[in-house]
């Protein structure tokens, strides 16, 4: 999606200069003839710049900058100023104005190259948040996400739906990787170079969470001291993700139903509609059609999120990329935590694949996390949690292999502890107890 761009102009031949120069690359510029305007442009709309005269009848173009920055996201600014005021931009730079021109502009190519290298550092900066976001949530990249046969037809989804508008459901357990599914339809899409705004409906208070989507204005509700833009705004040109949906309270539910339906909403407190253009993609662990037979979630609502439903199948379906996971984890964590840890043994990976993994490819991350910490060059069963060690996951009867796993990992612990069971327990990590019940178990009673 072409950028777009606000000029807050109040010389009508300059204005159209500049909608024409900006408009030839390909943006989308709209423009004002006043600060006051163009406050009020910004107020209902999503801009990625804006280009304004120092110089305007009324407010000026540094005082339009400031009241943006009440706001909480005002896109950068570049100001334009004539010779005898350039001292007056520089200071205006100091505020955070992200660059001037002079005017009467003598070649079109340097706001072109501007407004480029502005955009440009713009989009690395989304891009650098977007991969610390992903950091952050301790989740491999996507291109490892979409890895294992599993995972084909998800791929095969995603691919057929980016390049729409079309509003998307993700439904699969918690810690399978939905954010970044998102995040990857997203990137796929026309709208990459807008923003991808993600909001936890779970985690934010029911009182807090309407403005919290929709903003509010200055005044609607107590401790509202400023109007402050909600997740919908910040969106425009790009992507909502509303993770948890199925938590989203029944007082919101007919809100959101009627933002999807007729693409406007208005802030907390407010009067002024404002045009919702943001594709919408929600995601729930929750099997939504028990919540609407249960009268918990809309059911219009839920035919308006089902559009195009997508399901991400949980990690214990995917076994065959898990050498693939923990690898990346394993160098992830090492590369955190300075430690010299090279890899895992056979035996830890034979249990870490006969695991059940409810908790998916986050449990993952923390057991990889946990065994990197207490580890040194390559990962062993003593590492790994003890109820993972003990888990059979579904299977009542485990495999030979993983027996003979377990039973030789319990000798080797014995020999390298004297054959002292407290000691082999603590080198398993597991308690002397379930030591002693694997013992009996493996016939291993006679080792002292």
């Amino acid at each position: 999606m072409s950028a777009r761009i606000l000029i807050v102009e109040d010389d009508r031949t300059f204005r159209g200069l500049l909608q024409t120069i900006l408009s030839g690359e390909g943006y989308a510029p709209q423009v004002a003839e006043t600060a006051e305007e163009g406050l009020t442009l910004l107020g209902r709309n999503q801009f990625d710049l804006v280009l304004s005269d120092l110089k305007l009848p009324g407010m000026s173009g540094l005082e339009l900058f400031r009241a943006s920055r009440k706001d909480g996201a005002a896109p950068p600014f570049i100001l334009l100023t004539a010779f005898g005021t350039i001292e007056e931009a520089v200071a205006a730079m100091k505020e955070g104005v992200a660059d001037f021109l002079t005017k009467p502009l003598k070649d079109p190519e340097m706001l072109r190259a501007l407004v480029r290298k502005i955009l440009q550092a713009g989009s690395r900066e989304r891009d650098y948040l977007a991969l610390k976001e992903t950091e952050a949530a301790g989740l491999p990249p996507d291109e490892l996400i979409f890895a294992g046969q599993a995972m084909g037809e998800v791929r095969r989804l995603v691919g057929e739906v980016a390049a729409t508008a079309t509003t998307v459901l993700l439904q699969g357990e918690s810690g399978t990787g939905k954010e970044l599914v998102a995040r990857a339809i997203h990137l796929y899409s026309p709208r990459k170079q807008g923003a991808f705004v993600a909001v936890n409906c779970a985690a934010i208070p029911e009182n807090l969470l309407e403005s919290e989507l929709f903003g509010h204005e200055r005044g609607a509700f107590t401790g509202a001291l400023a109007a402050r833009r909600g997740k919908f705004e910040l969106a425009q040109g790009g992507t909502l993700f509303l993770d948890e949906i199925g938590e989203l309270p029944q007082t919101l539910q007919a809100k959101l139903l009627r933002v999807l339906q007729e693409r406007r909403f208005e802030r907390v407190g407010g009067s002024r509609e404002m045009i919702a253009e943001v594709r919408v993609i929600a995601a729930t662990n929750r099997d939504l059609v028990v919540e609407v037979q249960e009268k918990r979630f809309r059911e219009d609502l839920f035919y308006r999120l089902n559009v195009f439903p997508i399901h991400l199948p949980p990690l214990r379906q995917r076994i065959d990329i898990l050498p693939e996971l923990v690898g990346y984890f394993i160098r992830r964590f090492a590369r955190l935590t300075g430690k010299a840890v090279t890899g895992m043994e056979d035996g830890a990976m034979a249990l870490l694949c006969h695991y059940g993994w409810p908790g998916n490819i986050r449990e993952l991350q923390n057991v990889i996390e946990r065994a990197v910490i207490l580890g040194h060059g390559r990962l062993g069963v003593r590492q790994l949690p003890e109820a993972l060690v003990v888990a059979r996951g579904d299977d009542a009867c485990p495999s030979p292999l993983l027996e003979d796993v377990e039973r030789q990992a319990i000798l080797d612990a014995l020999d390298a502890c004297g054959h002292n069971r407290r000691l082999a327990a603590e080198k398993l990590g597991i308690s002397k107890r379930t030591l002693q019940y694997r013992l009996k178990r493996y016939g291993l009673v006679g080792k002292e």
